[in-house]
């Protein structure tokens, strides 16, 4: 670890006009550090970090420096801090969870309509199904099957067959092999999640097993079309099953907003 001895911020004039060049802050510049660290695994999720002396002295900085640094990456979620005799920063290591508590905050702040979000879900996991499609292994396959053959176990436990379901749609992105997909679907599956949570609990079990079977013929001919590993139906029939359960999901709240759900 070789940190800067003085880590300062300040603007640099250019050479032309009033424009200038921003040198990030001392606090900026020491929250750099330890995320990277925390990045790259040489700070683990609970390792506490150093006293505030002897961050200071390592980093060559003030107090008042340092803890702008912790609150930088407090608000990112990166650590943890505990007041008190024992108190200290501990890391922690970033979350799809806490990934789709900002995202869901922002679709909040801007408005956004639940049928956006269920739009997005329609593209990313029919480009997954593709994937799966023309990448599956053996292996793969009886994963898959496993995840099926749960859905078909719980069709008359409401709570577990939702489980299942919620089950299948995140492995078949896992499958894909791609994990920016599966961080982006991750976030935006937090919000749909939701979406069918409340829909569910607006209708009643009779109704709420017609759209799951309609479900299970979906993803039953999925796995056949990936088993024969014929991408461009698979992606395509994928995108008709999410488009069509968008639609019945939604129904009268196509243009309620994802603040109204997550309130």
């Amino acid at each position: 670890m070789q940190p800067c001895r003085q880590m300062r911020g300040e603007s640099v004039n250019g050479a032309k006009g009033d424009s200038a060049i921003r040198v990030p802050k001392a606090g900026e510049m020491v929250a750099s550090y330890l995320r990277r660290q925390i990045v790259l695994g040489e700070l683990k999720e609970d390792d506490q970090l150093p006293p505030e002396s002897a961050l200071m002295e390592e980093f060559g900085v003030s107090r008042p420096t340092l803890r702008e640094a912790f609150r930088i990456l407090e608000a990112e979620g990166a650590i943890s801090i505990r007041r008190g005799v024992r108190g200290g920063a501990r890391v922690r290591v970033p979350t799809v969870e806490a990934a789709a508590q900002h995202v869901g905050l922002l679709l909040q702040h801007r408005g956004t309509l639940l049928s956006d979000v269920y739009d997005v879900r329609a593209i990313l996991e029919p480009a997954a199904a593709r994937l799966v499609a023309k990448r599956r292994t053996s292996a793969d396959l009886v994963r898959l099957q496993q995840a099926l053959d749960r859905q078909l176990e719980t069709k008359d436990d409401r709570s577990e067959s939702f489980r299942s379901d919620a089950e299948f749609h995140r492995l078949l992105v896992e499958l894909s092999g791609n994990e920016t997909l599966q961080v982006l679907n991750a976030m935006v599956t937090d919000v749909i999640r939701k979406g069918d949570r409340s829909y569910a609990d607006s209708h009643d079990w009779d109704h709420d097993q017609r759209l799951q079977k309609i479900a299970i013929r979906a993803h039953t001919r999925l796995v056949e079309l990936i088993r024969k590993r014929e991408a461009e139906g698979a992606e395509e029939h994928w995108r008709r099953h999410l488009t069509e359960a968008a639609k019945i999901v939604l129904g009268d709240r196509a243009t309620a907003t994802v603040v109204e759900l997550l309130s």
